[in-house]
């Protein structure tokens, strides 16, 4: 943990001189890549020592598919190899080295490159293997229509920026940072006259990379001073039990998930803060004319907090993992894509018990919560009191839903999790199946989405 954060706080000044010495009014493309390139293999071999093996070996059998397959498989072979080996080094890892708790280790920058590996094989497919009225608007414009050079390819998938806590992020985006058109494409977007410029404004991520760093020291702070205090353990401690009534329970359990999140916050809000630095992130200008550098952002906290519904919980924490998964699996399956995501999560995360309790219980979740949304929600908004009541309660139980799903995640084990789950009576999983009874939802076919995406890509187009 400590090589963590000390790679971390390195990468963060490499990536303001990077920036500024390396910009690509200064350094060619090629520069870049092989500086982004080699200071990313050198953090994972400080980082992760000989370990750092398994990531190269992932990269180079990868790069070797992607320009032997053929093209229709770039994207089976390429997911089938990748999740293979990441679900290899998983077991390996925990059940071979007895890996009992979660460290920091090998295994996360193997995830992030998995990730990268998938979404690449996938929108090179788009790219070169499909059609464009096959694809969805945001396939056309992801797409890849060449395959990358070998120097392309691993400073996409080993640069210093994301090497050690990623996100992952998409081929084009990267390629045009790296040449130096990421932030003009999106500033192209906005008439700059009409606001009175007469060139092109230079927006700088300084204020960004601060603000981003306050959180960061705040996460920090809490982490030190909550998350040990609140130990998830303690929810199922049987003099707890016995003592508790279940309201209280319940309670708790909130406050011991809260205590749980600041290290996430810390971990992702400073990998952020990296790419920023760089000059990586840039996405665009709000309504306020405020430029944003959320591109890479892997959490929105206020939406967290605040949200009052499961699906915008899930939206707004590990976004980029979200993203992922929606472009890899929930947009290409042809059927229950809901289902499927949530085992694909499961298996990227690990093979700990805890988490395929964790995600399967959020399949059954989900699907409740969209049933009751569906069927309830317009007879709430008819005035501001109804809307203002059905907003707190579905926070309040929005909130503890997401509690009581991730409880397993963090206890990992089988017997823990049953304890717990039989503590609180299981009365999540009852719920969430009494509705579906009641409000059955039909899963969604590909046929359907299908439709949907060509109707949304022919309106754009018609724009």
């Amino acid at each position: 943990q400590i090589n963590f954060v000390a790679c971390q706080l390195f990468a963060l000044l490499a990536a303001f001189w990077f920036r500024i010495y390396l910009s690509p009014s200064h350094a060619s493309s090629a520069v870049r890549h092989a500086f982004a390139t080699l200071f990313g293999i050198y953090f994972a071999v400080f980082c992760f020592g000989w370990y750092s093996i398994h990531l190269f070996v992932l990269v180079m059998m990868n790069y070797g598919i992607m320009n032997m397959a053929s093209v229709p498989n770039i994207h089976r072979y390429s997911f089938v190899v990748a999740m293979g080996y990441l679900t290899l080094c998983h077991i390996s890892r925990i059940y071979i080295f007895h890996y009992g708790i979660l460290t920091t280790d090998f295994s996360g920058p193997l995830m992030i490159i998995t990730q990268k590996i998938t979404t690449l094989a996938c929108q090179l497919h788009d790219g070169i293997g499909r059609q464009a009225e096959e694809l969805t608007a945001e396939q056309n414009r992801l797409a890849v229509k060449s395959r990358p050079s070998l120097l392309e390819y691993l400073s996409y998938l080993l640069n210093f920026m994301s090497i050690i806590a990623g996100p992952c992020s998409n081929y084009k985006d990267y390629i045009a940072f790296i040449e130096g058109r990421h932030v003009h494409m999106k500033l192209l977007e906005v008439n700059w006259k009409q606001k009175g410029y007469d060139r092109l404004p230079d927006p700088s991520p300084t204020g960004a990379v601060m603000y981003k760093l306050c959180i960061t020291l705040v996460s920090l702070i809490l982490f030190l001073t909550l998350t040990k205090n609140f130990p998830m353990a303690y929810i199922i401690d049987n003099e707890f039990l016995d003592k508790t009534p279940f309201l209280s329970r319940l309670g708790y359990l909130y406050i011991v998930t809260q205590a749980a999140k600041p290290k996430y916050y810390f971990a992702w809000t400073l990998a952020d803060a990296v790419n920023n630095a760089a000059g990586y992130g840039f996405s665009g200008v709000d309504e306020r004319g405020t430029f944003r550098w959320d591109l890479l952002s892997n959490l929105n906290i206020w939406n967290i907090e605040t949200a009052t519904s499961f699906k915008m919980y899930v939206e707004n924490w590990n976004i980029q993992t979200a993203a992922w998964l929606k472009r890899v699996c929930y947009d290409r399956v042809p059927w229950y894509p809901t289902a499927l995501t949530f085992i694909l999560s499961a298996l990227w995360h690990g093979i700990y018990p805890g988490y395929y309790f964790t995600f399967l219980t959020g399949i059954l979740i989900t699907l409740a919560a969209r049933a009751i949304r569906n069927n309830c929600r317009h007879y709430f908004l008819s005035s501001v009191p109804l809307k203002i009541a059905y907003d707190v309660v579905t926070w309040a139980v929005t909130q503890l839903a997401v509690c009581y799903t991730v409880a397993p995640f963090v206890m990992l084990a089988v017997e823990p999790t049953i304890k717990f789950y039989k503590s609180v009576y299981f009365h999540m999983h009852i719920l969430s199946i009494l509705v579906l009874l009641l409000l059955p939802v039909r899963p969604q076919t590909h046929s359907v989405r299908r439709a949907q995406n060509q109707a949304m890509l022919n309106s754009i187009k018609s724009k």
